[in-house]
């Protein structure tokens, strides 16, 4: 993995994904951004994983970009490369409709399972797009969320205006985007930015994640997808995919262990999905 800059341990079907660079607030460099997207696909690879806890070391989920490590690259004076991100971050990622920086952010919408961000400290710019990216979001009351573009110019390009849009309303997510404003944890759960608060964030995440895991990772992958796809296309589109999932988790071994496992009051032994 890019120098170590996210680390993944795996424990009874939960993920726990951690942004490594606490001595830095997890700011992004490029080591960060291909390192997210690595392991990214890694979990998603992996037929064990049925949900994922995605956090940050130290004093803070991620600051955002780190701008020096980016002026640095290539020796480029600072004003260019204030105007310009690096090339390679603007390259197509394989099949994947972002580029690799919007990776960073979206690549956790790619992973078939729930994922979810544990957010303490701050979550500005480029960090908070990354927790978007997540299907649920748990903050601390004081942690600090920002969409902080534009105290340096620019607009959210890592993902963050199809996530932001589709949690708060439009009016919403352009006063966040066009003052760049910084909202507590408690203010994000009251206009949809996250998903609840808890004084420990990443304990209550792990805690959620485990209740996750227990279900079918059947119907759990269908359940995402449905969701994430609801909207994007016709009603009829919508509803033909429902009965189309419906139809092939119905029977199926882990459908009628679900079903065993209630009737019998016991805890079911669900199969990885093939």
């Amino acid at each position: 993995m890019s120098q170590e800059r996210v680390t993944l341990d795996v424990k009874d079907g939960v993920a726990d994904v951690r942004m490594a660079r606490p001595d830095k607030m997890n700011a992004i460099d490029g080591a960060m951004f291909s390192a997210l997207a690595e392991v990214g696909d890694q979990v998603a690879a992996d037929k064990g994983i049925r949900a994922v806890v995605l956090s940050g070391e130290g004093r803070a989920f991620c600051a955002g970009l780190d701008f020096k490590s980016f002026m640095a690259m290539g020796n480029r004076d600072p004003k260019e490369a204030a105007r310009e991100p690096a090339p390679d971050l603007l390259a197509t990622a394989g099949e994947s409709p972002a580029n690799r920086a919007q990776r960073a952010g979206w690549v956790w919408q790619e992973v078939p399972v729930p994922v979810i961000a544990a957010v303490h400290g701050v979550a500005y710019g480029g960090g908070l797009q990354i927790a978007l990216g997540a299907d649920i979001r748990i903050v601390a009351p004081d942690a600090k969320l920002s969409v902080m573009e534009i105290k340096w110019g620019l607009v959210p390009d890592m993902s963050g205006t199809q996530t932001l849009r589709r949690l708060v309303r439009l009016d919403v997510a352009k006063e966040l985007t066009f003052t760049g404003r910084v909202v507590s944890g408690e203010e994000a759960v009251e206009i949809g930015l996250a998903t609840r608060v808890s004084e420990d964030p990443r304990a209550a995440a792990l805690e959620l994640a485990g209740e996750i895991a227990s279900k079918s990772p059947d119907a759990i992958r269908s359940s995402k997808r449905l969701l994430n796809e609801s909207g994007l296309g016709t009603v009829r589109e919508g509803l033909g995919l429902e009965a189309t999932l419906q139809r092939a988790l119905v029977g199926s071994p882990n459908q009628l262990e679900a079903v065993m496992s209630n009737l019998e009051k016991r805890a079911p032994r669900f199969k990885d999905p093939e």
